[in-house]
């Protein structure tokens, strides 16, 4: 599976470390920055993201700023994009098996190392439950249809 991965300056040493969890367990990872800890703006990477779920790219994608809404409020400016703000496993869980999410935004400033890969890990192993959960979905695709 591949996995589109971007981070502002504040999320930028947890994106590195999580990219490394993801390669551990052979995942493949798209980087689309930012390569350094210097000052830059997350609507950039976070429409990078987007972008590569959007156009099938990437099944996925990981995005992490400070906390996390910034680029959460930017990914979901995309049609297709499905992006939840995560704090703890229980939330990644159900973020894809009941909304289908398909990108994963975390805060680096709100998230420890650990609990940030214990997050990304739970949401990677978790699968959308259709059901009852999908006409709520499909409602949300409605509603995105009819706002184009």
């Amino acid at each position: 599976m591949k996995i589109a991965i971007g981070s502002d300056h504040a999320g930028y040493l947890l994106k590195e470390k999580i990219k490394e969890f993801l390669i551990s367990r052979s995942y493949q990872v798209i980087d689309f920055g930012t390569t350094s800890a210097e000052s830059t703006d997350y609507p950039i990477f976070a429409r990078e993201v987007a972008l590569a779920v959007q156009r099938g790219e990437a099944q996925q994608g990981i995005l992490i700023c400070g906390t996390g809404i910034g680029m959460c409020i930017t990914a979901n400016k995309f049609k297709g994009v499905y992006a939840a703000l995560c704090t703890d496993e229980y939330m990644a869980r159900v973020s894809r098996q009941h909304n289908n999410a398909n990108i994963l935004c975390l805060g680096s400033r709100v998230l420890g190392e650990a609990l940030a890969i214990s997050i990304v890990d739970a949401w990677l192993n978790a699968d959308f439950e259709g059901g009852r959960h999908e006409r709520r979905v499909d409602l949300i695709k409605k509603m995105e249809e009819d706002m184009c």
